[in-house]
């Protein structure tokens, strides 16, 4: 692990002891969780995305405030559902993020999780798909978006304006953002995939399959696999990889009341159809939790740990969470905070 960011599912309502009660408290509050978190010296801020729920819906307006208010810090989503995206818009906007922020982007986008409509990308006007997740569709309008970003064309040129045969790109263009562009991995095929396409991975707390063993076992397991196909399809700039825990360090009498009885065995379960696993939680002090986690191989594996955070309990109390993880935990597993530069990923 050489960096760590926040991961905020972007959660509202009107609940007891919720200090995101509208969407309004919630986009706000997580932009001044970016500012925060990166005076701390945190390497990434980062939001989920759900469609037709009270979370994080559109997130390139946040990111671009996000990285309009902030300096160093990684602005990225885990991750975009790509069911639900016009591929040519989301290029466009995706490269003007990336001139805003100065490269300081990660993009993750995939088929997405599931979501509380049926087929609700269909009312945003995406139909067709034969999947009844309708990964296929999601695949295609990615692929789409990749041509967009790496400067191809797109539509044909008006005869009037061009010669003949002018196929016109999408603009604005940035240079490299691919580099800065991630894939969503939910099983050990889709991150072979992923490193044929010479793009980063990530991977969340959830994978969509079971092989009997731990999961930071399987989650390593994916990761090699993903460094052997990216390395075997023939790339060479070090890709990053990047998984998700949720980790609390208990240093006040606060932190034991919330998190001191959280369960911290793996689970397995049912999701979208398929047997999963699902990631334990790390919650204890902090010579507890450097000793527990140097013995997750994916967390010492991958280049960058997303920490998902109770974005309810508020801006004091999570980046509260933030600087006791910085203070007392990552520096014991490699961490180098982003006044150390941009974070770089694992040579192959």
């Amino acid at each position: 692990m050489k960096a760590f960011g926040f991961l905020s599912f972007g959660h509202y309502g009107p609940f007891h002891g919720s200090q995101t009660r509208t969407a309004s408290d919630m986009i706000l509050q997580t932009v001044d969780l970016a500012v925060g978190a990166d005076e701390l010296g945190v390497n990434g801020a980062y939001v989920r995305v759900h469609h037709f729920a009270p979370q994080q819906a559109s997130p390139i307006p946040l990111l671009t405030a996000m990285a309009a208010k902030t300096q160093r810090i990684e602005v990225g989503t885990g991750v975009i559902d790509m069911r639900y995206e016009n591929p040519l818009q989301l290029a466009e906007e995706a490269a003007a993020l990336d001139i805003i922020s100065r490269n300081r982007i990660a993009l993750g986008i995939s088929r997405g999780s599931p979501e509380p409509a049926v087929r609700g990308y269909e009312a945003f006007g995406y139909t067709g798909s034969a999947d009844p997740r309708g990964a296929d569709l999601a695949r295609e309008k990615f692929e789409r978006f990749l041509e967009a970003i790496d400067g191809e064309g797109m539509a044909d040129g008006d005869p009037r304006q061009f010669a003949h045969g002018t196929r016109l790109p999408v603009e604005p263009q940035s240079p490299g953002l691919r580099e800065r562009i991630w894939w969503g991995s939910g099983t050990r095929d889709t991150a072979e995939w992923t490193g044929q396409q010479g793009l980063n991975m990530m991977s969340s707390t959830l994978l969509t399959e079971d092989a009997g063993v731990p999961f930071h076992v399987l989650q390593h397991e994916q990761i090699e696999r993903y460094r052997a196909a990216y390395k075997a399809a023939g790339h060479t700039r070090a890709p990053r990889v990047s998984v998700s825990r949720s980790i609390f360090p208990i240093t006040t009498s606060r932190d034991a009341m919330y998190f001191g009885s959280r369960p911290d065995g793996d689970q397995v379960g049912i999701i979208d159809g398929f047997r999963s696993t699902f990631g334990k939680t790390y919650a204890g002090e902090p010579d507890e939790l450097i000793e527990q986690l140097r013995q997750d191989s994916a967390v010492m594996a991958a280049d960058t740990v997303m920490l998902t955070i109770p974005n309810q309990l508020g801006v004091e109390y999570n980046l509260h969470l933030l600087e006791s993880f910085a203070q007392h935990v990552a520096p014991a597993l490699g961490w180098k905070p982003s006044t150390e530069g941009p974070v770089q990923g694992e040579p192959l």
